[in-house]
């Protein structure tokens, strides 16, 4: 099974890539998957090197604590 991962934009290389950071981890994602307006701060949803939805403000952090929840028990 894959997951996708979530991921802060810490910065814009161009359009269609952004630099993302992983729990102090940084790699560049692909963007041109996403529909809409992205900003540095937003956080997405990535997966084999493409952010594949934005994940909405009010689900952030809900979203990362389950992810440290599995990464914690894994």
């Amino acid at each position: 099974m894959c997951l996708g991962v979530p991921g802060q934009i810490v910065k814009f290389i161009d359009a269609n890539v952004a630099v993302c950071d992983f729990w102090g981890m940084t790699r560049e994602v692909r963007l041109d998957l996403i529909e809409g307006t992205l900003a540095v701060g937003d956080y997405v949803l990535e997966h084999e090197g493409s952010a594949v939805r934005r994940i909405d403000d009010a689900l952030v952090n809900d979203t990362l604590a389950m992810y440290e929840t599995v990464l914690m028990e894994a």
